[in-house]
């Protein structure tokens, strides 16, 4: 059984919402899934048994991209959570009307790719993710698939 960890930053509920909707469906293809709020995730080795990483984080400022205030202490150590050569998505929720609509979404996959992960796809939510929930679950099915 392949195994999935979703590991998510969320202030408003929207990065959650999304997180929730990923453990139901990945759940539902038959993978195991384990998922924890960055607050509580440590870095060392946390993708260790996991055939799937998904990170989620929603993104706050407009002078510059801010990560979600829980997930900054989780990507200053990124180095150590040891993704080469896993498989990895990256979701997040933002604002349009900011300069950096969802710059975490992309700063977090940079990051991956720099680390050796293979990045299967991103997804960017404008504003409340329940609006988006098709588009969502066709992500996410496309991200199981892989």
């Amino acid at each position: 059984m392949a195994s999935a960890l979703i590991v998510y930053g969320s202030s408003t509920g929207n990065t959650e919402y999304i997180a929730d909707m990923a453990e139901q469906i990945l759940s539902a293809a038959g993978t195991s899934v384990k998922k924890i709020n960055a607050a509580s995730a440590k870095a060392d080795s946390l993708c260790d048994g996991y055939d799937l990483i998904l990170f989620g984080c929603s993104t706050w400022g407009d002078d510059s991209i801010e990560l979600q205030d829980d997930f900054i202490p989780l990507f200053d150590d990124f180095e150590k959570i040891n993704a080469k050569g896993k498989k990895t998505a990256v979701f997040g929720t933002g604002d349009s009307s900011y300069t950096y609509f969802c710059g975490a979404v992309d700063a977090i996959s940079e990051k991956l790719e720099a680390m050796g992960a293979q990045v299967i796809d991103t997804l960017k939510i404008d504003g409340d993710p329940q609006s988006e929930k098709s588009e969502i679950e066709s992500w996410l099915k496309k991200v199981a698939a892989a």
